[in-house]
């Protein structure tokens, strides 16, 4: 041991070696008037002239160490993924949640995220589309500058997700609280939302179970399933669905690539055939936009058979038989009605009139009773426009035509029509409104523009409506198409007169002077990240009182119900025509409107001279909505 000591060479005396700790670096000797090579600065500062700090240390305030302030640390665990108990495929970049948005507040409870009811569903599929409107509005604004235009709807959901404005997130086969057959999706992530399909893109979900035999610890059911619409599923029945498995590469889309194989969704489907499980089928249709898909809630199936079959191109493809349950809703049915009507194929039952506007409208509008023997609504004249006597005239007069040169781009303060609509452009790009406010200016008929996007209003009815018969409620109106929320309608037509002048008994008044109920529909500024920015007002803001008779002349407005519970809302809207600025009252949709829903608005309540705010206001005539939130009168 000791010869071993002795042979030992102390390297450090020969290659003079020291710890790296101890190096620092030496800047050559010479001008002193340089500036050094490197600067060390600490990561918030402060820094030398000429330096500026880059992401992530860009905090205004120095950063110190003082454990006794950890408001400016950005907490680990916002740092984690939202997908708790899940194993990813492939590692995604975490998000950096900002600090403003940690604690924000879905008022939603951890029992209402798991189950949900009726008025959650609604309210969730509410606050996503109102933000994702937001964001399309945003997406827009920087379209027209970079010409990129990033998908809102994802970000939205992906926001809604991490927030916690969700509901349903227990997952369970059959019925979910709070949806209902025949609701309607314009996106995949509304569904996820509302626990009616968890998966964003796979059209199988499934759910984990305990097994019933030792041999099998667990098994797995399948809960819902997405039809594309893609699928060869026609077997002339609307109550079959023949569903082809997934796997094998776009098997759906005729560019399979290899044989599918009964592992996950299969399997699941195969299993709800052995255990005879409900499965819920949401229907994936096309509407006359070939890049517009819609997702139709038809209720719950049953498998009923399985079988391999050769694809096109020589693949093996399961294929799953699933029957409609009985008793439920008509859904898929309806819809299926719908284009046979559109088609020729079958008359509508109860037709009287094919076009009651007779052709002043360019889709026309049906006149319908199935109920009694009445021939129609009494006599009137059918118009689109609102005409005003040579008493009523507005206070705010032309401003003069919009100044765009070729299109009216949204997001620029260099245009008139921008400018007065408060900055922001008040529609999508598919003409769908992204929030209520006190007034919308549009573009008048001198907008220079070859397609301008600012008048929605002007153009028209776009869908299908029918005049129907009611059982208890004279005629009403509904539409055999889909409307998505926040879609125009229609306007009010008619006689508009001083509210003086208006007769006490005309029942096809609309009056801007009663008291409407409040409510919420437009985007939360904390979800949306704008915490900063002024709440916009959703009251109407009326420069003198409007009142537009529909009795003598009018349009399909005059024949829309009231209801405490509206799927329709008015905005008042003014442009210019004949250098003189007019208003205007536009209904457009408060949520999705499956087809064949009869439309409806608050009519309101009138404010009797004396009451104060806060008074219970009383209508002057019984409602008949059936909502259970009638207030029990209108008008």
């Amino acid at each position: 041991m000791e010869e071993s000591f002795r042979s030992y060479t102390d390297k450090t005396s020969v290659y003079d070696i020291k710890p790296l700790r101890t190096l620092k670096p030496v800047f050559p000797s010479g001008n002193h008037q340089s500036p050094p090579p490197f600067v060390c600065s600490p990561p918030f500062g402060p820094f030398p002239p000429g330096f500026s700090p880059f992401y992530p240390f860009t905090s205004s305030q120095p950063h110190t160490h003082n454990n006794s302030n950890p408001s400016s640390v950005t907490p680990l665990r916002s740092f984690r993924s939202d997908a708790e108990g899940s194993t990813p495929k492939r590692k995604t970049p975490k998000k950096l949640v900002r600090p403003d948005n940690v604690n924000f507040e879905s008022g939603i409870t951890s029992p209402e995220r798991e189950n949900g009811n009726r008025n959650l569903v609604t309210s969730v599929l509410t606050r996503y589309e109102a933000l994702r409107r937001r964001f399309s509005q945003l997406e827009d604004a920087r379209e027209a500058v970079s010409g990129i235009n990033k998908r809102a709807d994802l970000k939205a959901g992906s926001t809604c997700m991490s927030r916690g404005v969700r509901t349903n997130t227990k997952k369970r086969p059959g019925i979910v609280p709070g949806v209902e057959i025949g609701d309607i999706f314009f996106f995949r992530f509304e569904m996820c939302l509302v626990g009616l399909h968890s998966p964003s893109m796979a059209g199988i979900d499934y759910l984990l179970l305990k097994g019933d035999t030792e041999e099998e610890d667990t098994i797995t059911i399948a809960t819902s399933i997405v039809s594309s619409g893609y699928y060869d599923n026609e077997e002339g029945d609307p109550d079959v669905l023949v569903y082809t498995g997934q796997g094998g590469g776009n098997a759906d889309k005729e560019k399979q690539t290899s044989d599918q194989k009964l592992e996950r969704g299969n399997l699941a489907l195969e299993k709800s055939l052995v255990r005879n499980s409900p499965v819920r089928v949401i229907r994936g249709l096309k509407e006359a936009s070939p890049s517009v898909k819609i997702y139709l809630y038809d209720g719950l199936y049953e498998v009923k058979e399985s079988w391999v079959e050769k694809g096109k191109l020589g693949h093996n493809t399961f294929k799953y038989k699933l029957v409609r349950a009985p008793g439920q809703p008509p859904a898929f049915a309806t819809w299926i009605g719908i284009q046979k009507w559109k088609g020729g194929l079958t008359s509508r039952e109860g037709l009287i009139l094919a076009d009651l506007s007779s052709g002043v409208e360019s889709i026309g509008v049906s006149l319908v009773n199935e109920v009694d023997d009445e021939n129609g609504p009494g006599y009137f004249t059918y118009s689109t426009k609102v005409t005003y006597s040579e008493s009523f005239k507005l206070t705010q007069p032309s401003i003069g035509c919009c100044d765009c040169s070729s299109s009216c781009k949204p997001g620029s303060l260099n245009f008139r029509c921008v400018r007065r609509n408060g900055g922001d452009y008040p529609y999508c790009g598919n003409g769908v409104l992204v929030s209520r406010k006190g007034m919308v200016y549009e573009c008048s008929s001198s907008c220079p523009c070859l397609v301008c996007k600012l008048k929605v209003t002007q153009m028209g009815v776009k869908v299908k409506l029918e005049v129907f018969k009611t059982v208890d409620r004279g005629w009403g109106l509904r539409s055999w198409d889909p409307i998505r929320a926040g879609s125009f309608i229609c306007i009010y037509a008619g006689e508009a007169k001083e509210k003086e002048k208006t007769m006490e008994n005309d029942d096809y008044a609309f009056d801007t002077t009663r008291v409407y109920t409040a409510f919420k529909w437009n985007y939360e500024r904390g979800l949306a990240d704008e915490v900063d920015s002024e709440e916009v007002s959703e009251e109407p803001e009326m420069p003198l009182p409007l009142v537009i008779s529909g009795k003598d002349v009018g349009n399909v407005a005059r024949f829309m119900n009231h209801s405490c519970s509206p799927n329709v809302f008015w905005q008042p809207v003014s442009y210019e025509d004949n250098g003189q600025l007019f208003l205007h009252v536009a209904f457009f949709a408060v949520s999705h409107i499956p087809p064949m829903t009869e439309l409806t608005y608050d009519y309101g309540v009138t404010r009797p001279s004396g009451a104060q705010n806060g008074d219970t206001l009383y209508g002057m005539k019984k409602c008949f909505c059936g909502s259970e939130y009638c207030r029990g009168s209108f008008g």
